[in-house]
């Protein structure tokens, strides 16, 4: 097959080695994918469903939400993500996956992905690793609320997301889309909208950062990731593929 950019096939290559049929069939399951506005949920918590969605533009979350309307996002997602893998094994979600930008998203029918697992261990293999780096940002998440100041969530935050869109060839060395609002990023870090505010202005004065619309630029990375005690490790992006 003729090289296309793929960011499924380039974030697993990321953690194995895949032959020529792996990305074939990885292209062909990505290859019909629907536009979805900003802002719509693509799957809600306790319905039954049987595809797992897969962001190939733009950038969706994982929350939940109490009765009262509050909302705490646990993850974002982006292009390459398989958003409910568990799928494959329960047809509901203890939680609501929606867009946050714009984006495209293919929806991979349960049984469809078993059978590609069965047969083309490598991704198997690569899309068990991916599910335990999920694990592994969902812990730093947790310590992000519980034990980082406000300045240094929003740094951690921001640090992360760099990282993880370069992984998938979606950011320069130091630039990236930020689709975020405000609302959406004290929902992720446990902060109100003042908090957020007050912690963007202060990593702007410190010379830090650079928000221009929807973009982030990251003025000086050696002090922003000292801030945030940022180790990239547990997003596992910066060794070799595993044999």
């Amino acid at each position: 097959m003729e090289s296309v950019f793929n960011p499924l096939v380039q974030k697993l290559e990321g953690f194995v080695a895949l032959d020529e049929a792996d990305r074939d069939v990885l292209h062909r399951i990505t290859s019909i994918a629907r536009d979805v506005p900003a802002r719509t949920n693509l799957a809600r918590e306790g319905e039954p469903h049987n595809d797992i969605v897969l962001i190939t533009e733009g950038i969706g979350c994982r929350f939940k939400q109490r009765a009262n309307g509050a909302r705490q996002i646990t993850a974002y997602l982006v292009p390459g993500d398989t958003c409910n893998l568990d799928i494959t094994l329960l047809n509901r979600l203890d939680h609501t996956i929606a867009t946050l930008s714009a984006c495209k998203v293919a929806r991979i029918p349960a049984p469809a992905l078993r059978e590609i697992m069965e047969n083309h261990p490598a991704i198997a293999r690569a899309l068990r690793i991916s599910a335990l780096i999920d694990e592994a940002t969902l812990r730093e998440w947790l310590v992000n609320i519980g034990c980082r100041s406000a300045l240094e969530r929003i740094a951690h935050l921001f640090c992360e997301l760099l990282v993880r869109l370069r992984a998938v060839g979606l950011a320069t060395e130091d630039s990236c889309d930020l689709p975020m609002t405000q609302h959406e990023l004290a929902d992720t870090t446990g902060m109100t909208t003042v908090h957020v505010n007050r912690s963007l202005q202060e990593l702007r004065r410190r010379g830090l950062i650079e928000l221009k619309g929807k973009s982030l630029k990251i003025l000086d990375w050696p002090r922003l990731k000292s801030l945030a005690e940022f180790k990239a490790g547990y997003l596992r992006v910066e060794g070799q593929a595993v044999s």
